[in-house]
């Protein structure tokens, strides 16, 4: 029940004016002591206080479960809370003030504990992530019939687990993390989703609950963009109807729908190349935010719904949720990577890449599968050269790639003359990528230097 008070206003227009009565946002200061000394004044909403405390304790880093709060009461009537910890407060403490509604702080805390919240490779899906925003919207009430009062969410592909609002976006934060650690919740790699803007400490706040993606239905602040790159967080802003804005980690973030999906096909990633040129593993190489495999994995996982990665070293790519299968010619190149893939594969085609191609663009992919019907082998010509490391590959030809490594024959289109090969130009694909940019695969440390800080096309 609204228990706001209420206040009478005078509503003018141009043609005449009217009373009213409107309830307003309560502003209610809490003053915190901890072991005896005066911590902080939190300007917030003055309901489940209790949550909100425990929530500030944990996100500021003071306590990580329930069991290290010896004590903790709250009174509502003055405006005060009482904590006593079982272990002391840090020696130094540097206090910032936020740029959050309710004259928010935090206080500056080692980079660990920023850093603590990342996680390996994960993945959400568009739809989701709209879903939980929607029902943010059906449960922010107090919105509805105040305005000013912020609301945040916290779910997974279930749906919303946690709901809280506050007159402070990032009290919200608290609320929730508050909530969870009373009912022994584990909130890494779950979804949050807030009506305001995101800042760093609201980015920190979620690193430290180990939050996977943080959205909301405004904007985000380029410190916070920086922060989510350092943490491993999907940044969203402006989420709104079927649109969003990713600024940080996209190929976490799956943007299309099953049916949008390239039917009967497999992605297949090559990761089995010595990187001699190279001198280090040009898979595990970052580019623009993410490791070349990241981003190949990223735009194959938008078009199949299945990708696999044939690797003789599995654990390199843990982090990745994929299949990951050997070659079963060992020693045998290129040839017998395209042939495990083609073996291992669900569907009858597969889509070959290399992963050292970081800037596959998933439209010119589309272009080529599109023949997929006409040949056994549909292969892309670019400058004057086939591209057998971007092409598409049917299962019919596995018996002409055996007889070939069988005969020791390592050449990757030493089999062509005995299936039906189609050559795609680039008549196919000029438009949608002039540069060619989606065959560049990097081989060497001056290429790699040469691409590092190029502005490569964004996950599409």
């Amino acid at each position: 029940m609204d228990k706001s008070p209420a206040y009478q206003f005078q509503r003018l227009s141009q043609s005449h004016s009217e009373n009213g009565t409107r309830r307003l946002v309560e502003e209610y200061p809490l003053l915190v002591r901890v072991n005896g000394h005066e911590l902080a004044t939190l300007v917030c909403s003055s309901h489940q206080l209790n949550f909100l405390l425990a929530g500030f304790l944990r996100l500021q880093g003071f306590v990580d479960t329930l069991e290290e709060i010896q004590l903790m009461g709250i009174c509502q009537e003055f405006g005060q809370a009482e904590v006593r910890l079982c272990k002391p407060l840090p020696a130094k403490l540097q206090l910032t003030l936020t740029s959050g509604c309710g004259a928010g702080i935090s206080f500056n805390l080692p980079q660990q504990h920023l850093e603590q919240g990342r996680r390996p490779w994960r993945r959400y899906r568009a739809e989701e992530l709209f879903q939980l925003m929607r029902n943010l919207g059906r449960k922010a009430e107090l919105y509805k019939s105040h305005g000013g009062i912020h609301s945040a969410a916290i779910g997974d592909a279930q749906g919303l687990l946690l709901y809280a609002e506050d007159i402070g976006r990032h009290n919200t934060l608290d609320r929730l993390a508050g909530a969870a650690l009373f009912r022994g919740w584990d909130l890494r790699d779950k979804m949050l989703v807030t009506s305001g803007r995101i800042s760093s400490e609201m980015v920190a706040k979620a690193a430290r609950l180990g939050i996977g993606l943080l959205a909301s239905r405004t904007a985000a602040t380029n410190r916070a963009v920086e922060l989510a790159e350092l943490t491993g967080i999907t940044l969203v802003g402006y989420l709104r109807g079927d649109k969003l804005e990713v600024y940080s980690h996209p190929q976490q973030l799956k943007m299309v729908t099953a049916q949008q999906q390239i039917a009967g096909i497999s992605g297949v990633i090559l990761a089995g190349g010595e990187s001699l040129r190279m001198g280090s593993d040009k898979a595990l190489m970052p580019i623009q935010g993410a490791r070349f495999i990241d981003h190949v994995y990223g735009r194959l996982a938008t078009l199949f719904d299945e990708v696999l990665i044939v690797t003789n070293s599995p654990q390199l790519y843990a982090d990745l949720p994929v299949r990951k299968v050997p070659d079963i010619y060992l020693g045998k190149g290129v040839l017998a990577g395209i042939h495990s893939g083609l073996k291992h594969a669900r569907h009858e085609q597969v889509f070959v890449v290399g992963c050292d191609m970081p800037f596959i663009d998933t439209d010119v992919v589309r272009a080529i599968c599109e023949d997929g019907a006409s040949a056994d082998v549909v292969i892309p010509v670019h400058a004057e050269m086939v591209e057998p490391l971007h092409a598409l590959y049917s299962k019919s030809c596995l018996e002409a790639i055996t007889s070939r490594l069988d005969a020791g024959d390592k050449r990757i289109i030493s089999f062509f003359p005995e299936v039906l090969v189609k050559e795609v130009g680039p008549e196919c694909w000029h438009e949608i990528d002039p540069e060619g940019r989606s065959f560049c695969n990097i081989n060497t440390p001056d290429e790699y230097f040469r691409w590092r800080c190029t502005n490569g096309p964004v996950l599409k």
